[in-house]
């Protein structure tokens, strides 16, 4: 299917984005890697009037380190992420996760921005970002703003972006959650999340958890933060047995969605598995030993 018409605008910089965003308000739509919004468009799922491409403003595409944090442009593809040689050695979950988007395709043209702003509710990146704490920084008609990412997802495909702001960059804090590990099921041929986890765990000198965030994506409206779990976490020693037990309340408070890939039951299963397999991960990371 063709999509509808509609009228092409390509921006210069960030600023005539937002000066076309407020002019058209819910008539227009941006374009980045388009990996999201076009299958929408020949669905008819999506129908603007507007288009506005982003893809070539410039100073939106880069992934670095800079003042304790990485900053991922907008515009950064995921494979840039996932290529990132300070990302590989300073947050390796970050790349891992990126290299489980997709196909090669998807992960050299779709980018970072343009799904953590989409909120697909079966998405990576929303995961990922919620267990690292980051933050999102957004420009509009009144101008820049942070938003912490913990406030950002709201439900399904809805973030706390405004209709005529432009999501530039992502921040995220390269150290203070010692492992860290993002664990997957993915659907066989979309390869997005049936049930995804992100799990970051902090330990002290005698091994004991003193911060958890996880992040679950997939089984729900939009990605959420597990704080069963990370309550469960908090304060113990993270062996097999606690792990384990803290793992089974990561369905808690999440409406989970029965759909073609499974039953309600079964993605709670997949969420409890997956979680500790990611937690797992992130302690063997935590202690140094993976």
């Amino acid at each position: 299917m063709y999509p509808a018409s509609f009228e092409y605008h390509r921006a210069a910089t960030v600023e005539e984005a937002v000066g076309l965003l407020t002019r058209y308000k819910d008539d227009a739509k941006l374009l980045a890697g388009g990996h999201s919004l076009i299958p929408m468009m020949k669905l008819r799922l999506a129908q603007p009037k507007h288009l506005i491409d982003i893809g070539r403003v410039g100073g939106l595409s880069g992934v670095k380190e800079e003042g304790g944090h990485f900053v991922i442009g907008a515009l950064a593809t995921h494979f840039a992420v996932e290529s990132s040689a300070v990302v590989r050695q300073k947050c390796p979950m970050l790349s891992e996760a990126a290299a489980l988007i997709g196909d090669p395709q998807v992960r050299n043209y779709g980018t970072v921005g343009g799904s953590v702003a989409h909120s697909d509710p079966a998405a990576d990146w929303p995961a990922v970002l919620l267990a690292l704490g980051a933050e999102i920084k957004a420009v509009g008609p009144k101008g820049a703003r942070t938003i912490k990412v913990d406030d950002f997802f709201k439900d399904l495909f809805t973030t706390a972006l405004g209709p005529d702001e432009v999501l530039t960059e992502i921040r995220i804090p390269t150290g203070g959650h010692g492992g860290a590990a993002y664990m997957k099921h993915p659907h066989p041929a979309s390869r997005f999340a049936v049930a995804g986890v992100a799990a970051a765990v902090t330990l002290d000198a005698a091994g004991k958890c003193t911060a958890a965030r996880v992040g679950i994506t997939g089984v729900g409206s939009h990605a959420t933060r597990a704080k069963g779990v990370e309550a469960a976490l908090t304060g113990k020693t993270l062996d097999a047995a606690t792990i384990a037990a803290a793992s089974q309340k990561a369905p808690d408070g999440i409406e989970i969605n029965a759909d073609l890939q499974g039953s309600v039951e079964y993605k709670a299963h997949l969420t409890r598995v997956y979680t500790r397999r990611a937690l797992e991960r992130a302690v063997e990371r935590a202690k140094g030993t993976k």
